[in-house]
């Protein structure tokens, strides 16, 4: 059977990409409509998402073995795992621009598609420089290590809501188009005649001759977008070389990470639930980055210096999901210390 330059055949490539494409359009038409999401439904399309990656999991264990299969595992939970902080920040962000709970998840659905964008990008580049040597493998493992250490001394300020104005992607947006203060709807921009009809409205009386000229006009809904795209290109930057740590294959790295990526809007709605009762998972990705920039290093000095000592993908696989579960058992053992301060963020 050919092979591609994915280093797996054309079949696998054509059944990743059908069953991504299957799932996409199911879960694009269920939620088609501008409506709030339920705790309960998030959690049956994350049951969703979570079955549509293990398909292809399955495809790939009985075409390809145990070690591919649980490579991709390994990838898949990983990537799960660091979007979980992702999560987090986008909470705070969505809570600065005041973005209503039935918009969230059409501003998620942009979200995910550039963190599919960038993610690919990032994975061409980082398995592409692979090829320069081990000492690339050393800088992977730095900026993962430098991650962690960022997240362990910010101490839980990340849920922070911060002051998004001075954001550089909201300045950006505000320079592409002059921006108009207020919801119109579900609509990102505005051209002039819909602007005129909304400055007609009583209540939007103080803002005529505010508003500066241009063919559109940016609502708040395409700063939020703005922000958060970029946010995407900062953790794509961080978790890529993370899940090359579990694996080389650009196929293998890149469909861990779409499968995981596809099922963080409803888990997001999940987390934002959940997240009082989550006060220690944080730490459990602390420790996760630690691990894989361990491994990293562990991996390019082994070629490097010939010691021998590898991780391989079943051990990779157990400390990965070994650390998820104890900092989800930390926070049900011990809420108690960090459930004021995540009330004070809300």
């Amino acid at each position: 059977m050919e092979t591609t330059s994915l280093g797996f055949p054309i079949e696998t490539v054509l059944v990743f990409i059908g069953i991504a494409l299957a799932a996409i359009i199911i879960d694009l038409y269920a939620h088609r409509k501008d409506t709030v999401i339920s705790l309960k439904g998030a959690v049956l399309w994350s049951i969703f998402w979570v079955a549509t990656a293990l398909v292809f999991g399955g495809y790939l264990y009985v075409h390809h073995g145990e070690s591919v299969a649980s490579l991709y595992i390994t990838g898949y939970v990983l990537e799960k795992a660091l979007s979980v902080d992702n999560l987090f920040v986008m909470m705070a962000i969505f809570s600065w621009f005041a973005v209503p709970d039935i918009y969230r998840h059409r501003l998620l659905y942009w979200g995910i598609i550039g963190a599919i964008v960038f993610r690919a990008i990032f994975v061409v580049i980082g398995t592409g420089l692979l090829v320069l040597g081990p000492w690339v493998e050393l800088l992977f493992a730095a900026i993962v290590a430098f991650t962690a250490v960022m997240m362990l001394r910010s101490g839980g300020d990340d849920d922070e809501i911060e002051d998004y104005s001075s954001h550089f992607a909201y300045r950006f947006a505000k320079k592409l188009f002059p921006s108009y203060p207020k919801l119109s709807g579900n609509r990102f921009l505005l051209n002039k005649q819909e602007l005129d009809t909304e400055l007609a409205k009583p209540e939007n009386s103080d803002l005529v001759g505010k508003i500066g000229k241009g063919m559109f006009y940016a609502t708040p809904l395409f700063l939020c977008v703005a922000v958060i795209e970029l946010s995407d290109v900062m953790f794509a930057f961080d978790s890529v070389p993370a899940v090359i740590a579990v694996s080389r294959e650009p196929l293998i790295v890149y469909s861990a990470m779409m499968f995981a990526i596809l099922g963080l809007r409803t888990l997001y709605f999940v987390l934002e639930a959940m997240k009082q009762y989550l006060v220690h998972l944080e730490k459990a990705i602390i420790a996760l980055l630690f691990f894989i920039a361990a491994k990293l290093a562990l991996n390019a000095t082994a070629h490097l210096f010939g010691h021998g000592y590898t991780i391989d993908p079943t051990t990779s696989l157990f400390i990965v999901l070994g650390m998820l579960v104890l900092g989800v058992l930390a926070s049900l053992i011990w809420p108690g210390k960090e459930e004021n301060d995540s009330e004070s963020v809300s």
